[in-house]
C-alpha cells in the first residue's frame, strides 16, 4: 500500500458520491480516463476490488462500501490538518469550498467572487450548489468547508452566522396586473407554482401561505426559479421568489413583480461551516465579506 497517494483517495471519494465516473471526474476537474486509471492503481495498491460496472451502471464492492467512511475520515483528517495550519497563519488563503442552495448561487455567487478577489486574493473558492439538506451532510463529513443558507439550521455541530434578510416577491402574468394583491389565504386556494420537494424556498413558501408540506396539490412544481418565472407569465398560474432573483429572473418576461401585503414573507440568509473548524475566525471574516457582496449586488441591481 505504499503506492496509496491522497489523490486517489479524493477521487474515490468522488466516484463514491457520484456512482458515475463522468459526473465525478467532472467534479475533479480531469478527464474520466484519468480518473479510471486512478480509481484502478488503487485498487491495485489495495489488492480488491472497490467498484463494479453494470453496463452503464457503477456501484461500489462491499469493500468499497466500506471503505468509503475510512477514506472520508482520512481526508478530512487532513483537510482539518490543513485548516489547522492556515488557522495558525492568521490568513484565508487557498482553496475554500464553499456550498450554495440553488436559490441563491446565481445571484450572489457572481458578486462574492468580485469581493472576494479584493479582499481575499490568494483563496480559491470552489463552488458546490445543493439543497440544504446535502450541503449539511457535506458540510458535516467535511466534503464542504461553508456555506450560504436560509436559516435557521438546527444542528449542535454547526455555527452560523446572519448575512441578511429579504423578502419574498409575488411574480404573475402581465393580464393579472389590476387584480388585487392576495393574502395568505387566498394564496392558498390559487394555483401556486413552487419548486421541487428539497428545496428550503418551497417549505418556506409553503408555510407562508398557511399550506402543509405533505398537502395534496394540483399545481405542477419545477426545478428552478427561472421555469416557475416562465410558468407565471404564460397564466400557468402564479409564484413567489427571493427578491434577489428578480432582475435575473423577470428581465424580459411578461410578468409583473409585487410586493406582498404586511407582514411581508421573507428569509433569514446565513453562513454556516463546522463548530470544531480552526478556520471560524477567518470564516467570520468571510462572511463578513459576504455581506458587503450582498449590498454590492443590490445597488448594481
Amino acid at each position: 500500500m505504499d503506492r496509496l497517494s491522497l489523490r486517489q483517495l479524493r477521487y474515490f471519494s468522488a466516484l463514491a458520491r457520484f456512482l458515475h465516473f463522468g459526473r465525478a471526474a467532472e467534479a475533479c476537474a480531469i478527464s474520466q480516463p484519468a480518473l479510471s486509471m486512478q480509481i484502478k492503481e488503487l485498487e491495485q495498491s489495495l489488492g480488491i476490488n472497490l467498484i463494479e460496472r453494470f453496463g452503464r451502471q457503477t456501484r461500489l464492492t462491499a469493500f468499497g462500501e466500506r471503505a468509503v467512511g475510512a477514506i472520508d475520515a482520512i481526508l478530512k483528517a487532513i483537510d482539518d490538518l490543513d485548516s489547522l495550519a492556515r488557522a495558525a497563519q492568521g490568513n484565508l488563503v487557498g482553496r475554500f469550498r464553499l456550498g450554495m442552495i440553488p436559490t441563491i448561487a446565481p445571484y450572489l455567487f457572481p458578486a462574492l467572487i468580485e469581493k472576494a478577489h479584493e479582499d481575499f486574493p490568494r483563496l480559491d473558492i470552489l463552488l458546490r450548489e445543493a439543497v440544504t439538506a446535502k450541503l449539511v451532510e457535506e458540510l458535516e463529513g467535511g466534503k464542504i468547508d461553508a456555506a450560504i443558507m436560509a436559516l435557521p439550521i438546527d444542528d449542535d455541530l454547526l455555527a452560523s452566522v446572519t448575512i441578511l434578510r429579504e423578502t419574498f416577491l409575488l411574480v404573475r402574468s402581465k393580464s393579472q396586473a389590476n387584480a388585487p394583491i392576495p393574502a395568505p389565504e387566498t394564496l392558498k386556494n390559487m394555483p401556486l407554482l413552487l419548486l421541487d420537494d428539497g428545496h428550503c424556498f418551497r417549505a418556506q413558501a409553503l408555510s407562508y401561505c398557511g399550506i402543509g408540506a405533505n398537502a395534496g396539490r394540483h399545481a405542477f412544481d419545477a426545478q428552478s426559479l427561472s421555469t416557475l418565472v416562465r410558468m407565471a407569465a404564460a397564466g400557468q398560474g402564479v409564484t413567489l421568489i427571493p427578491e434577489m432573483a428578480r432582475d435575473l429572473e423577470t428581465r424580459g418576461t411578461d410578468v409583473i413583480v409585487q410586493y406582498l401585503n404586511d407582514p411581508q414573507p421573507e428569509r433569514v440568509i446565513g453562513m454556516i461551516w463546522r463548530k470544531a473548524n480552526p478556520m471560524a475566525g477567518q470564516y467570520l471574516r468571510f462572511a463578513e465579506m459576504v455581506q458587503k457582496a450582498t449590498m454590492i449586488s443590490r445597488t448594481s441591481g
